[in-house]
């Protein structure tokens, strides 16, 4: 158990948090939430001991071991992949060199009945000993799963870290804090350096770990598989919610209604104590009344209504031209950055109101097929573009495709034409872009800042083919919702770049996956072609255990049958069970309300319950929380009958 105590950490002169207090358990989960500056990368470092807060504590057991993964690092390793991780084993590897140093001194000594000779011996053993419950034994196999899982081929054990970019170079932090098994792993944006494969595989190997996980994510499908808990920081004050995140923002949602109500009250209150004071101030007769209410206001706590910064992104998309049925159609395309083929004899062809997801582990040439669709890179085979095709890109490293030198509105406005020209301001505040915002030179931009930046020059020109990659990297979760539904209504061809599932859920009506210098196309989007991979992984791994090719098949189709229904049994118990619970609640509250109505209807007690607003305030309380209710029991009745749906068709499969 981890406690915190009464945290404060101010900079010039405005506190950040204070009063922060919580305990973090063995085998929590917990997701730290807040908007941009609200202190949750500061928590983390003090979390880890690498700063220290203004006031407050920290209490860790001693012997408690810490993994922390800042969000940037600086990097710079000589050795290969596998030294480099291996060195996660410091204290075995330390172990080992004291084995073979008192190996190498019994082998050499022949005194064998003598007393030190005795004590080499249980050196010796005792040190064996250690080894063996440190996992020892088990080195070489764990780094070689912790590797595999976050993305990393065999073949690139041997070959210098320095060779592999900064988003790899990153995994291989993730694998040290792994392997080390830490009592407490603090993650800061880990998704940001892993594709989907990896996401998947660190959700499940966390989802297991002995012991507490603490996160800052802006992925929110991630947080919602792997989080038990979530703590919000807001206001300079934490709000610790024992919910993953969606459930969380619901929750937050019905708590700040209640605040507000509280605070319209309490408003409410004090204009007419204020009222009573002002008519009475200066009658005699009233002069110990209006005494009374002043000192009524100097003690009143007064509610606050919890800061919240409402300011987000707004646009939509400018109708799209027509094109031609065929957009974009490759015959035996390829692409090699010297001897190094990332693109081989590719086949493909994107047709009008395609939503394409492009997906894969990184450097399998995603991003490279997305330049060479708007000509950035040579290529070797055959492109064509339809007729009429008007492409959009939005580059993954905005460095590339802003010009530093110039200011926010010249990025705007020197690509402007046409009627956009007398709009470049009013585009630019829909993007937060306002004031003296607009003159900041682009190279001195916030990663968000150009985010928002690219995403207003795709509304320069129409289009009806854009490519986006990687567009959520730096957005928060509300940006990338605003994104979300701009896409939805985009008339044209899409394609993304993403490895963030609930952003492209709903999103592409195709998968792509580049893999083995290839594309392999799916039909459905981004968790049907997730469902589809887990089944095939699931055949692969029938055919290795030396089942016949067709045996294999029909052993692996049965598998999955009955796999997939015991999780539909699963699931549709589970949402028995919530449904069950939820129209307890709703006879509960309907019960509530109908007591409630006697009263207001019943001419003895009117009279009374009018002249008290708790009862109105609790009259609609009650009414918005059985409104909610009935909602949330339409959607799982819903989500069930589809459940039951797919169960039956699993039955006569």
């Amino acid at each position: 158990m981890y406690s915190v105590s009464d945290l404060a950490v101010h900079y010039s002169g405005d506190y950040l948090f204070r009063n922060v207090s919580f305990i973090i358990n063995k085998k929590d989960r917990v997701g730290l939430v807040g908007h941009n500056g609200s202190g949750k990368t500061t928590l983390l470092r003090i979390l880890a001991d690498s700063q220290s807060p203004e006031s407050g504590e920290v209490v860790i057991p001693s012997t408690a071991r810490i993994g922390f993964l800042p969000q940037e690092m600086e990097l710079r390793s000589d050795k290969t992949i596998y030294d480099e991780t291996i060195a996660a084993f410091d204290e075995i590897l330390a172990l080992k060199t004291n084995i073979d140093q008192l190996s190498n001194e019994i082998a050499e000594r022949e005194d064998y009945e003598t007393q030190s000779y005795q004590k080499l011996i249980h050196r010796l053993s005792d040190a064996n000993e250690k080894f063996q419950l440190l996992g020892g034994q088990s080195m070489d196999a764990d780094v070689e799963k912790v590797l595999t899982g976050l993305g990393f081929k065999r073949s690139d054990f041997n070959r210098p870290v320095a060779e592999f970019s900064y988003g790899w170079q990153m995994r291989i932090e993730i694998a040290k804090i792994l392997l080390r098994k830490p009592d407490l792993i603090l993650l800061d944006e880990p998704t940001n350096h892993l594709d989907i494969e990896s996401i998947q595989w660190l959700e499940d190997f966390l989802s297991n770990y002995f012991g507490a996980v603490i996160l800052v994510s802006h992925d929110r499908a991630f947080l919602d598989n792997l989080c038990n808990r979530t703590i919000e920081i807001s206001d300079e004050r934490i709000f610790d919610y024992k919910s993953a995140y969606t459930e969380y923002v619901r929750l937050r949602e019905e708590r700040l209604e209640q605040q507000l109500a509280t605070y319209n009250n309490q408003q409410k209150q004090i204009r007419q104590i204020e009222r009573f004071i002002e008519r009475f101030r200066y009658k005699n007769t009233k002069a110990r009344q209006v005494q009374s209410k002043i000192k009524m206001l100097d003690r009143l706590d007064t509610v606050e209504i919890e800061g919240f910064d409402n300011a987000a992104i707004h646009f939509k998309f400018p109708p799209a031209p027509r094109s031609g049925k065929v957009v974009v159609e490759c015959s035996g395309l390829g692409k090699s950055y010297g001897n190094n083929q990332v693109l081989k004899n590719l086949d493909l062809s994107i047709i009008k109101g395609d939503r394409v997801a492009f997906v894969g582990k990184n450097g399998e040439g995603k991003t490279t097929l997305s330049k060479v669709f708007i000509g950035l890179l040579e290529y070797e085979g055959e492109l064509k573009f339809g007729h009429n095709v008007k492409l959009a890109y939005y580059a993954q490293d905005q460095a590339e495709m802003l010009d530093g030198n110039k200011t926010v509105f010249e990025t705007i406005d020197d690509e402007a034409t046409g009627d956009m020209r007398s709009q470049v301001r009013n585009l630019l505040g829909g993007f937060l872009f306002s004031g003296e915002d607009i003159d900041k030179k682009v190279r001195v931009l916030s990663g968000g800042e150009k985010s928002r930046l690219s995403l207003a020059r795709l509304l320069l020109e129409p289009s009806n083919f854009m490519i986006l990659d990687e567009p959520t990297n730096h957005l928060d979760m509300r940006s990338k919702d605003i994104l979300k539904s701009a896409l939805l209504q985009y008339e044209g061809t899409l394609v993304i770049v993403s490895h963030d599932r609930d952003f492209l859920q709903g999103l592409s009506n195709k998968v792509f996956e580049f893999r083995n210098k290839g594309v392999k196309e799916y039909l459905g989007d981004i968790y049907d072609f997730l469902y589809f991979k887990k089944l095939s992984n699931l055949r692969e791994l029938e055919q290795k255990k030396g089942h016949g090719p067709q045996k294999g098949k029909e052993i692996s189709r049965n598998k999955e049958l009955y796999e997939r229904s015991k999780q539909l049994e699963r699931s549709i118990r589970k949402l028995n069970t919530q449904i069950s619970k939820c129209e307890k609640r709703v006879e509960e509250l309907e019960t509530d309300l109908s007591g409630m109505d006697k009263v207001l209807m019943d001419p003895a007690q009117h009279k009374e319950a009018l002249s008290n607003p708790e009862v109105f305030k609790k009259y609609n309380s009650i009414k918005i929380s059985l409104e909610k209710e009935m909602e949330r029991w339409e959607k799982l009745s819903i989500e069930l009958e589809s459940l039951k749906e797919e169960q039956k068709m699993l039955k006569n499969a």
